[in-house]
């Protein structure tokens, strides 16, 4: 089923509920890669959302329980960087190539503790574990 409407706006009821909490451009985003690659995929729908979110985690990164712009576009990962087939782990919509000052204030946003001790690995790990906690 098409994400999208004839105007180009996403169809809220067809969309992720952190999207459905998420500005216009990151709705349109994930709906139009969507759209595109279920007919490139034969309407393999599994192939289409990996797509879509890929393509998403590109210009926002997710906070919370939404998708904010980047200040920055760009992969948000290596398995974003190394592309389609790459067996590396995923930072779920966690930019872990942001600056580790920009992580820390993440997780001062999401009032993760211990946040000034950690590493950025452990940030990415903390951040993507609390925005797992708040979609849910």
């Amino acid at each position: 089923m098409p994400k999208t409407k004839r105007s180009g706006a996403a169809k809220q009821d067809e969309i992720p509920a952190t999207l459905q909490r998420s500005d216009a451009k990151a709705q349109r985003t994930f709906a139009h890669a969507y759209d595109a690659a279920i007919e490139q995929y034969d309407g393999d729908e599994e192939a289409a959302h990996r797509v879509a979110f890929a393509a998403l985690k590109h210009t926002h990164e997710k906070v919370g329980d939404s998708w904010r712009p980047k200040d920055e576009p760009g992969p948000s990962d290596r398995r974003a960087e190394e592309g389609y087939g790459s067996t590396a782990p995923t930072a779920g919509g966690v930019n872990a190539n942001a600056t580790k000052q920009h992580l820390v204030d993440l997780a001062r946003e999401l009032d993760i503790n211990g946040r000034s001790r950690m590493t950025k690995a452990e940030l990415v790990e903390a951040i993507d574990a609390e925005n797992k906690r708040q979609s849910r």
